[in-house]
């Protein structure tokens, strides 16, 4: 058995993706984003942040912005605003969710219009989701345990069918 490699997320500019936040320095954050360098972030790059209000961030802290700067000559940049200075849903991750990896495959089908998948498990239970570009996924649902049927619902997506899925959703949700 050999496991398959997992790609390296390589930073495209415009791309939405959730970062990890590993080192404050200064005015600037650095965020692990899953590619071959962290990503920067300004303090100022979020919404309503000036030099007195500046926002709440913690290194752990989960990130959902989008890339500024992205090519192979400089170290990425990152924002969490959109170019009216809107956080537009992004910004700082809530606490209390959980956060996968997955195949940057599996990420472009689950931000397709219309994905049968998140249509599928929006009948099982009401749950947040955030979709990351780079093939992370935070999700939350009201309960730890509903959260982690979700996470295992998408995981395993990967490698279903469509009728396999409806199938499993059948189960769960006691039809």
């Amino acid at each position: 058995f050999v496991p398959e490699p997992r790609l390296q997320y390589v930073p495209v500019k415009g791309d939405r993706v959730i970062g990890i936040v590993t080192v404050k320095a200064g005015d600037v954050f650095k965020v692990d984003v899953g590619g071959s360098e962290q990503a920067s972030l300004s303090y100022l790059a979020f919404e309503g942040a000036t030099k007195r209000n500046r926002p709440n961030v913690q290194v752990g802290d989960l990130i959902y912005g989008q890339f500024l700067v992205a090519n192979k000559d400089m170290e990425p940049e990152m924002v969490c605003i959109d170019s009216n200075g809107r956080s537009n849903g992004m910004g700082i991750i809530g606490q209390d969710g959980f956060l996968i990896k997955v195949s940057l495959g599996l990420i472009r089908k689950l931000l397709a219009p219309k994905c049968e998948i998140i249509q599928d498990l929006s009948q099982l239970y009401p749950f947040e989701l955030v979709l990351g570009m780079n093939g992370r996924i935070w999700v939350k649902a009201k309960t730890v345990q509903q959260t982690l049927i979700i996470v295992n619902i998408l995981e395993s997506c990967e490698y279903m069918t469509a009728e396999q899925r409806k199938q499993a959703l059948a189960k769960l949700s006691g039809n």
